[in-house]
């Protein structure tokens, strides 16, 4: 009979597991309006409203700062929490309502409530999507199951500015702040699918069954973890440094053709998502395949170097036909970090408790980066012009391929701990 009932209960555990991952894909495809609201169609639906490019930058950068001051707070909440798929429905909850704002009003400080109130429903969502995971999964399956969550994603992505450019082509721009919020409530339910029992709350922290809790660990240790992690820091700076160019140049692509009258702006705009979230799906897999043979640290190096190449051809092709190889880049570079970042994290902090905290600290620095890019990008595109601005914004990342190729005595050992991941373990 102990037979039996164990047998159930392994059989119970299995379907847990099997449904927990596919409501996870299912999550991640309907989750990026709630990440970035309207995202890209905001500055062109500003824009038909007699918005200049310089405040459209300044309000998208007050959104990315209060992202980006919200990160490492909520990592060490969710690394805490044991109610992971409430954070996930009040997101939702708070993303629609926040993103509904802008359609009641244009006004400068209503647009700034709503991109502060998406950006802190953003930061909290990733870090709660990549705990759920790692407890789902544990270490060992993490980057293979990222793998999956991110292609599903960028799919998302895809599917969502596909519909917005055609609604917004056949209905007008308010039509896409609809479809955002249908989306929101499919991530909402998909989340409620996730059996909660399937979570493990310890392994989503980072502590699996013979690793020593730190029961009074908190927020502060997680960022003294943080810092004593050398590749952490290096990783982090060179985030910082890469979407500090990377943040302002899909807006500002769709700014300078769309104002320069070469295309439809709800379509011309989609396409530009559709083309870059495409790319995405591929590179996110073939990233899952090279992190599990060759570690990290190429992924990421192939990553840095897509933007330089980007921001110069978004500098001299400022057509409609120049989204091409400008998003296929955008695809390239996003795809590779969508899967190498939360990899590479929880294998460093693997053990610690604290990878959440990771999660959002590193997230930070980026949000440091991206915040800041849509100011300097607008400012640049009003007092030097377009091709200028796409080709500061480029070499931006010069300096995290400098921090890369030049602590990669460093970070190579570090960023192959993940091929360690697909072996058994030992008992």
């Amino acid at each position: 009979m102990a037979t039996i009932a164990a047998a159930g209960e392994n059989g119970g555990h299995s379907a847990d597991l099997t449904r927990g991952k596919r409501a996870l894909q299912a999550l991640n495809f309907f989750m990026a309006d709630m990440q970035a609201g309207i995202g890209p169609f905001l500055g062109v639906f500003l824009q038909q409203r007699g918005w200049a490019t310089g405040p459209i930058g300044t309000v998208m950068t007050a959104g990315g700062v209060a992202g980006m001051l919200f990160t490492a707070p909520a990592g060490a909440f969710i690394d805490h929490t044991t109610k992971k798929r409430r954070v996930v429905v009040v997101t939702g909850i708070c993303t629609v309502a926040a993103s509904f704002l802008i359609l009641l009003s244009q006004s400068g400080w209503v647009v700034t409530v709503s991109q502060v109130a998406t950006a802190i429903a953003g930061a909290a969502i990733g870090p709660a999507v990549a705990g759920m995971t790692l407890g789902i999964v544990r270490q060992k399956g993490f980057n293979a199951q990222n793998g999956r969550n991110q292609a599903w994603n960028h799919a998302g992505n895809m599917v969502g500015a596909g519909l917005s450019g055609w609604l917004g082509w056949r209905f007008g721009m308010p039509a896409i702040f609809y479809l955002a919020a249908a989306f929101g409530v499919l991530a909402i339910a998909s989340v409620l699918l996730i059996p909660e029992r399937a979570i493990d709350h310890q392994a989503a922290r980072g502590l699996e069954k013979g690793d020593s809790d730190d029961a009074g660990g908190g927020q502060a240790e997680g960022f003294r973890v943080l810092l004593r992690n050398r590749p952490m820091l290096i990783l982090a700076v060179s985030l910082a440094f890469f979407h500090l160019g990377n943040g302002a140049m899909l807006p500002l692509y769709g700014l300078a053709v769309v104002g320069a009258g070469k295309g439809n702006p709800a379509v011309f705009t989609a396409t530009t998502v559709v083309v870059a979230q495409a790319v995405m799906i591929v590179t996110a897999l073939i990233a899952m395949r090279v992190a599990a043979g060759r570690g990290y640290w190429l992924v990421m190096l192939i990553s840095f170097a897509a933007l330089p190449v980007r921001g110069l051809i978004a500098g001299c092709v400022i057509e409609h036909w120049g989204v091409w190889p400008v998003q296929v880049l955008d695809g390239i570079g996003a795809g590779l970090q969508s899967v190498a970042v939360p990899g590479l994290v929880a294998c460093l902090l693997n053990g610690t408790g604290r990878v959440n905290v990771g999660q959002g600290a590193v997230m930070t620095m980026q949000g440091l980066g991206a915040s800041l890019s849509p100011a300097i990008g607008g400012w640049l595109a009003q007092l030097l012009g377009y091709r200028i601005a796409f080709f500061i914004l480029g070499g931006f990342a010069l300096g995290s391929l400098a921090l890369w190729l030049g602590f990669a005595a460093t970070l190579r050992p570090a960023c192959a701990g993940d091929r360690t991941e697909q072996e058994p373990a030992t008992e």
